[in-house]
C-alpha cells in the first residue's frame, strides 16, 4: 500500500488528500488503513469515519467489499477481482458480477462484459456459472455496461447439477421438470439406466451429461431427495435448492438429549415469584421471551414503572465449541415454512429445556429496566435467574383481555398483570413516537394450511397493540444489551442498519418529484424524512405506490462486529438479544453479557474479538438472506398450486414491480405475485422508464406504473417453479409517450440506443446486426472505389478494367 504524504497525526487530513490516497490504493482502503496511513490518534477516529461519511454522501468516494468496509472512487472496480459468471448478453459474450457484492445495501452490482481469448485452449473457456480471477478496465457504458474483463484464471467450475422433478416416460427413462423459475420450459431428457430408480414424482438431483445446440440436454440423477407426494413436500423443494440443513448430525443430538435443566446452584437469582408471562401466535411451539411490568415506587420517578424481561438462558445448553454450538453456527438461524420449521436447535432445547412454560422452572437470562413516565429508560441490570412462567397467552388473548373479554386463563391476569403491562406500553409507546422510527405500513400475508398441506386459505392478521407491546420491550431489551457491552468494552454481534445509499436517495427523490413531493437535496437524511413522505399519502390512491418506493429505497439490515446505528429504528446503538432459541446472533449475545459482568463460566471465549466476530456476523446475515429467499420461494410454491385448477379466471391486482421485461402484479386476493409480460401489453411498443417505476407505450403513452390497479387473466400455473402468468385485461393510464428512437450515428457499430424498448418488435441486437451490415457494406463500396475508379462504373466496365491489368 502506498504510503501518504507526511500530516500532522492531531489533525485530519483533508478531503482532498483522503481522495488522493483512495485514489493511490484501489481496492485496499478503509477507516484503518486511512488512520495508520496518516498516523491518526486514536481520538480522531470517530471524526475520520465521519468525514468518510460525508464524503460518501457528497458521491465523493462509495463502498465496497464485505459490509461495504473499503473506499473507492465511484463506479471503479478493483483492477484484478474474482467473479461469477452469470449470463450471455444478446451477442452471446459472457457477463460476469463481482464475486462479494451486497446489492440491497449497494445496488446492483456492476456487470462486466468478458472478453473472448482469441485461440482458446481446449478445455480452458469458461462458462457460465464458472468463478473467475479477472483483470477489469473502465469502458464507455455499451447498454449500461461500464467494465470489460480479461480472465486471468478459472478458480472454480460450476458442476451442472439441476434440481427438479422427474417425470418419468412409459418406456423408460424420463425428463427433469426444473424448480427453477428462471428454466422455466428448459427440460431435461433422463435416458434409460441414468434414472437411479427414481419414481415419478420424486424430487431428484440431475447432473448435466451433454449439453446440445440441437435438442435438449441429457441428465443423470445423481441423488433422490423425497417425492412430491409427500406430506411437506413443497418446503422440501426450497430446503434442497438453497442447501439448508434439516437433519441434525448424531453427535448433536445425543449433546441435547444429555442436557439437564438450569438449577439454583452457580449464583443463579431465584425469580420465580415474579409473575413473568409469555404473549406468542397462537400456533408457537416455542416460547423463549417473557414480559412483567409494574409501578415503579420510587419517589424520584413519579409515573414510572420498572419493566423486565427474560429470555430464555440458551448460552447454559449451546456452549461455545460443543457440537451443538458448531451446528448452530452452520444453520445459522431457524427457517419458518407455512408447512414447518427447520429449526437452528434440535426440539429438546427449543421447545423443552429453552421453552419458558408455564409453572414450570427455566433458566433466563433477564434485564430490569427502570422506565420514566416519558417512555424513556432511565438505567437497567442483567440478571442470570431461575424463573417460573405464570401463564402463557397468545396475542389475541392478552388483546381480547384489557378491552373486556376474559377467558378463564385471563380473567385473574388483568389487573396484576395485564393492565400494567399495557399502562408501561402507554409510555414506550410515547417515547418511540419521539424517537420517531420508520413507519413503513404494509402488511403481511399469512398462509394458512389444510392438514395434507395444501392452501386452505391466506389472511392478513390484525396488527394488535399486544403485538406493538411485545415488539417495543423487546427493541428496549435490544437496546440495553448492546448499551451494556459496549460499557464493558466487550465485543459483540450489532444488528445494523445503514442509511440508503446515495444512488437509490437520487432515484427516490427523482420519482416523488413525479408525484409533486420533494425530498430534500441537503442535511443529514432521517427516518423522519420519509415518515413525512409517507403522512402525506396515507389514505391515498398513492399511499401503497410511495411505500412500496420507500422500501426499496432502504438498505438491508445485517449483523456487523462493527456498529453504525439503525437507521430504520434510528437508533445509535442496537443488538439482537430477545431469541437465541431461532437466531445465533442473539446466542452470541448472550455469551458476551455472561463474560462482561461475569455471570458464569460459559460465556464468550476470551480470545473471541472483531475479527472472529466479523467473520461469524457474515456467516449468519447470508444465513438469514437464505432464509428469507427459501421461505418466499415455498409461499410462491404453494399459492400456484393454489391457483393451478383456475387457470383462465380474472382476478383483481396491484402492479408490484416493473421491468424492462414486463409488469409483476400482486394479486389483491391472495396476495400471488405473477408476471405480465412486455410484448403481450396492447399493440405497440411499451418503454421501460425507470425513474418513474413504469412502462410506457411508446405510440400513445399508455402507462402502467408500480401501485397501479390492474384486472388480470391466469393463462399460465407452474406450481412446482411457483410461477404465474398473467395476460393483462385492464387499459393503463394516460400518459406522454416518450421521445422517438435515438438512431445510431453512422459508423457507430455496437453502439446501443438509449431508449429502452422491449415491445418484442425488432431487439437492438437486430439493430446492431444492421449497423454492422450497413458499414460492412459501406467498406466494401469503398474498395471497389480504390480498385477500379467511382463507384458509378458499370459491372461490364469493372471486368473490362479487370482484362487490360491482366
Amino acid at each position: 500500500m502506498k504510503k501518504s504524504p507526511q500530516h500532522n497525526p492531531d489533525t485530519l487530513p483533508s478531503k482532498a488528500a483522503i481522495l488522493d490516497f483512495i485514489a493511490a490504493n484501489p481496492g485496499k482502503v478503509g477507516t484503518r488503513e486511512i488512520a495508520r496511513a496518516f498516523g491518526l490518534k486514536n481520538n480522531l477516529r470517530a471524526e475520520l469515519k465521519q468525514l468518510l461519511r460525508d464524503l460518501a454522501d457528497e458521491g465523493a468516494v462509495a463502498r465496497r467489499g464485505h459490509k461495504g468496509k473499503k473506499l473507492h472512487h465511484p463506479g471503479a472496480l478493483a483492477s484484478t477481482l474474482l467473479a461469477d459468471i452469470v449470463s450471455r448478453d444478446r451477442d452471446g459474450d459472457l457477463i460476469a458480477v463481482p464475486d462479494e457484492w451486497d446489492e440491497e445495501e449497494h445496488g446492483p452490482a456492476p456487470r462486466i462484459r468478458i472478453l473472448s481469448a482469441r485461440k482458446p485452449r481446449p478445455g480452458e473457456a469458461a462458462g457460465l456459472g464458472d468463478k473467475v480471477l479477472l483483470h477489469v478496465d473502465e469502458i464507455e457504458p455499451d447498454d449500461g455496461i461500464r467494465h470489460r474483463g480479461r480472465i486471468i484464471k478459472i478458480v472454480d467450475r460450476v458442476k451442472h447439477r439441476v434440481l427438479g422433478i422427474f417425470r418419468a416416460n412409459p418406456k423408460g427413462g424420463g425428463r427433469l421438470e426444473p424448480v427453477d423459475k428462471k428454466m422455466l420450459g428448459r427440460e431435461m431428457q433422463i435416458p434409460q439406466g441414468a434414472t437411479g430408480d427414481a419414481q415419478d414424482g420424486d424430487l431428484v438431483a440431475v447432473e448435466a451429461q451433454r449439453v446440445s445446440r440441437f435438442g435438449p440436454p441429457n441428465g443423470r440423477v445423481v441423488e433422490r431427495l423425497g417425492s412430491l407426494k409427500s406430506e411437506k413436500a413443497v418446503s422440501l423443494i426450497a430446503i434442497h435448492a438453497h442447501s439448508i440443513p434439516d437433519v441434525f448430525r448424531r453427535d448433536t443430538l445425543n449433546e441435547a438429549e444429555a442436557a439437564r435443566p438450569a438449577t439454583l446452584s452457580g449464583g443463579r437469582e431465584d425469580w420465580r415469584k415474579l409473575p413473568l408471562i409469555t404473549i406468542d401466535p397462537a400456533d408457537a411451539k416455542d416460547h423463549d421471551d417473557a414480559v412483567h411490568a409494574a409501578a415503579d415506587d420510587d419517589p424520584s420517578n413519579p409515573g414510572g414503572f420498572i419493566v423486565t424481561v427474560a429470555i430464555a438462558d440458551v448460552a447454559h445448553y449451546v456452549t461455545p465449541g460443543s457440537a451443538l454450538d458448531r451446528e448452530a453456527l452452520v444453520r445459522g438461524n431457524s427457517v419458518y415454512f407455512p408447512d414447518r420449521v427447520v429449526p437452528m436447535l434440535p426440539e429438546r432445547i427449543s421447545n423443552d429445556l429453552c421453552s419458558l412454560r408455564p409453572n414450570e422452572d427455566r433458566a433466563a437470562l433477564a434485564v430490569r429496566m427502570v422506565i420514566g413516565a416519558d417512555g424513556r429508560k432511565r438505567s437497567h441490570t442483567f440478571h442470570r435467574v431461575i424463573m417460573r412462567s405464570a401463564a402463557k397467552l397468545s396475542y389475541e388473548q392478552a388483546q381480547f383481555a384489557v378491552t373486556g373479554r376474559t377467558d378463564e386463563d385471563t380473567a385473574h391476569l388483568v389487573a396484576p398483570i395485564l393492565e400494567p403491562l399495557y399502562a408501561a406500553y402507554d409510555a414506550l409507546k410515547r417515547a418511540r413516537d419521539e424517537r420517531g422510527p420508520l413507519d413503513l405500513d404494509l402488511p403481511e400475508r399469512k398462509i394458512l394450511l389444510k392438514h395434507d398441506g395444501t392452501v386452505d386459505r391466506v389472511v392478513v392478521p390484525e396488527r394488535l397493540e399486544a403485538h406493538r407491546l411485545i415488539e417495543e420491550m423487546m427493541i428496549l431489551a435490544n437496546v440495553a444489551a448492546a448499551e451494556t457491552l459496549e460499557k464493558a468494552r466487550t465485543p459483540l454481534i450489532y444488528r445494523v442498519h445503514d442509511e440508503p445509499g446515495l444512488e437509490k436517495v437520487n432515484a427516490l427523490r427523482e420519482f416523488l418529484a413525479s408525484l409533486d413531493i420533494p425530498l430534500a437535496k441537503s442535511g443529514a437524511l432521517r427516518p423522519a424524512n420519509f415518515n413525512h413522505i409517507l403522512g402525506r399519502v396515507k389514505n391515498t390512491e398513492r399511499e401503497t405506490l410511495v411505500n412500496e418506493v420507500v422500501l426499496r429505497s432502504q438498505a438491508q439490515a445485517e449483523y456487523s462486529a462493527e456498529n453504525y446505528g439503525h437507521f430504520g429504528l434510528n437508533l445509535r446503538r442496537y443488538a439482537h438479544f430477545t431469541s437465541p432459541i431461532r437466531r445465533y446472533a442473539d446466542l452470541i449475545v448472550h455469551r458476551a453479557l455472561i463474560r462482561a459482568l461475569h455471570l458464569g463460566s460459559d460465556g464468550l471465549p476470551g480470545n473471541f474479538g472483531i475479527p472472529e466476530l466479523s467473520e461469524i456476523a457474515a456467516e449468519i446475515s447470508a444465513t438469514e438472506r437464505r432464509a428469507m429467499l427459501a421461505e418466499r420461494e415455498t409461499k410462491d410454491r404453494l399459492i400456484a398450486h393454489f391457483l393451478a385448477d383456475r387457470v383462465g379466471a380474472t382476478f383483481e391486482g396491484k402492479v408490484g414491480g416493473v421491468h424492462r421485461a414486463g409488469l409483476f402484479v400482486k394479486l389483491s386476493e391472495t396476495g400471488a405475485d405473477g408476471f405480465v409480460p412486455a410484448r403481450t401489453i396492447g399493440d405497440e411498443f411499451f418503454a421501460y422508464d425507470e425513474a418513474g417505476h413504469a412502462l410506457v407505450g411508446t405510440r400513445s403513452g399508455e402507462t402502467y406504473r408500480l401501485g397501479d390497479s390492474v384486472t388480470v387473466k391466469l393463462v399460465e400455473a407452474a406450481p412446482v417453479a411457483g410461477a404465474l402468468r398473467f395476460e393483462l385485461l385492464s387499459s393503463g393510464r394516460r400518459g406522454t409517450p416518450p421521445a422517438r428512437r435515438e438512431r445510431f450515428e453512422r459508423g457507430g457499430i455496437g453502439k446501443k440506443t438509449k431508449f429502452k424498448d422491449y415491445g418484442g418488435r425488432k431487439s437492438e441486437q437486430t439493430f446492431k446486426s444492421d449497423a454492422a451490415k450497413g458499414h460492412d457494406e459501406k467498406k466494401r463500396s469503398e474498395e471497389r472505389r480504390r480498385k477500379f475508379g467511382k463507384k458509378k462504373n458499370s459491372r461490364h466496365k469493372v471486368r473490362k478494367n479487370k482484362g487490360k491489368r491482366k
